[in-house]
């Protein structure tokens, strides 16, 4: 399993995304705002993922 890094877009929990702000031993740290939804949704600007539950859509590597 590839972890994310920092700037990467992830996907999780069927549909949610965001950038990655902090990567942790076991968790990524996710801005939620990226999506253009975001308010409509009610749910908080950040959130914490456990590396098994998410996938990486976009990666700033070459």
């Amino acid at each position: 399993m590839k972890i994310a890094e920092i700037g990467n877009i992830i996907e999780f929990n069927d549909g949610l995304q965001g950038i990655v702000e902090k990567v942790n031993e076991n968790s990524v740290i996710v801005n939620l705002t990226y999506m253009e939804n975001f308010n409509s949704l009610e749910v908080e600007e950040k959130t914490v993922v456990n590396h098994k539950r998410y996938k990486i859509l976009y990666s700033n590597e070459v």
